[in-house]
């Protein structure tokens, strides 16, 4: 049985007639009568009692009809489906996510929704060097990372901007923004972020120092318990909200002021069809 049979053996049940049913489905009618025939012969079943001068539904055709009219909206729905899958307005979307970015990630996805109602989105956390490899595995298909990356099969598209700003213990508060040979004495604290690591150590650098680089921040609020409870050292975070121990952290900008490109990943040649509208969305 195949789907042609049962389409060209429903639009003659809904015309009664060969002829009719042949313009409609723009063939010659021989072919619509030779797979209404092979179509009766594959369910050993009468489906049309056939005349010279009408074309009528047997018992079996009105039933065949209900379960046929079925199988081809289905067949249809599949279609549509896979469309939309392919056109990227339906299915799963996966994103890689970053540390830090749930209002920014609300607000691009609502936007988002409102332009592809159909699609799911699936977040995944993690550093910019795995979204890469799960990128280029076919895990992810976008991934949002702070900081420039390069890679010859990775597009790149950069999206905003985020200001670094700087916790340190209170007594090194500056209201003009801290500078960061003000810093030199003190352990610089960062996460298992490269680009981060690699843009301060040159900053400290063109400040005329070398840093010394602390203990790795593994767990965010653990360190700043440790920072703020008798080991003093200072970190970046990207923007310019987090929750530090009040009293003896305080969070403040960069003096002279120093930003970090917010970019979108994607695998080259491998891009979600909805990229416009994601990039769109977050812009």
């Amino acid at each position: 049985m195949e789907l042609r049979q049962l389409r060209y053996f429903v639009t003659v049940a809904e015309e009664l007639h060969f002829g009719r049913a042949a313009e409609r489905l723009n063939i010659v009618q021989p072919a619509v009568s030779q797979q209404v025939a092979r179509l009766e012969r594959e369910l050993g079943l009468q489906l049309l009692d056939r005349s010279s001068r009408h074309v009528r539904l047997t018992g079996d055709g009105e039933r065949m009809l209900h379960e046929a009219r079925a199988v081809l909206a289905a067949a249809d729905r599949a279609t549509e489906v896979a469309a939309a899958l392919a056109a990227g307005t339906s299915g799963v979307l996966r994103i890689g996510t970053a540390p830090g970015l749930r209002d920014r990630l609300e607000r691009g996805l609502t936007g988002l929704r409102k332009q592809t109602p159909d699609l799911a989105v699936q977040l995944s956390s993690g550093t910019t060097a795995e979204h890469l490899a799960a990128l280029r595995s076919g895990e992810l298909d976008v991934a949002f990372v702070r900081g420039e990356v390069v890679a010859a099969d990775v597009q790149v598209t950069e999206l905003w901007r985020d200001p670094l700003s700087v916790l340190v213990p209170t007594a090194y508060r500056a209201d003009d923004g801290v500078k960061l040979i003000d810093l030199a004495a003190l352990p610089l604290r960062l996460p298992d972020d490269a680009w981060l690591r690699d843009h301060l150590v040159a900053a400290c650098r063109d400040a005329g120092f070398e840093p010394v680089l602390g203990r790795p921040i593994d767990d965010f609020e653990a360190a700043v318990v440790e920072m703020s409870t008798g080991s003093p050292a200072w970190t970046v975070v990207y923007g310019t909200a987090c929750e530090a121990a009040e009293g003896a952290l305080w969070m403040g900008l960069l003096n002279p002021p120093r930003t970090a490109p917010g970019n979108l990943l994607t695998l080259a040649g491998r891009s979600p069809e909805c990229l416009r509208e994601l990039i769109e969305a977050f812009r």
